[in-house]
């Protein structure tokens, strides 16, 4: 069976090891962006499984892409996880209505993480 490739958008470097070594470690293909443009490049090139999407980054926000996503034909059905530092029940309600899969806060709980991507993978 192929590995799934997974897209980790996060504009911290530091975030962006500390969720993408434990995925690595559990076999997927990790593919990474710092950024929404980086995102949509890599999106159209890479055609990942599954996006983890951090909401707070420069220029286009993690709300903001996740919208664009799910009005792209291209993109439509494919899972997005936004995990992110907006922890409010506002936040949650706002990300879910734009489209995300799931709405996970850091930090975050690797196991429970993984255990996300397992049920959209």
């Amino acid at each position: 069976m192929a590995k799934s490739k997974i897209l980790v958008v996060d504009d911290s470097a530091t975030e962006m090891v500390l969720i993408a070594n434990p995925l690595r470690a559990e076999g997927y293909d990790v593919l990474t962006a710092k950024n929404g443009e980086e995102a949509l490049r890599s999106l159209d090139q890479n055609r990942p499984d599954l996006i983890i999407l951090d909401v707070v980054m420069p220029g286009k926000n993690g709300f903001q892409l996740c919208r664009q996503i799910r009005n792209d034909a291209r993109f439509g059905s494919l899972p997005v996880i936004l995990l992110t530092s907006k922890s409010q029940e506002a936040d949650k309600f706002w990300g879910m209505k734009q489209g995300a899969t799931a709405y996970m806060t850091k930090p975050f709980v690797t196991s429970t993480l993984l255990a996300t991507i397992r049920q959209h993978v």
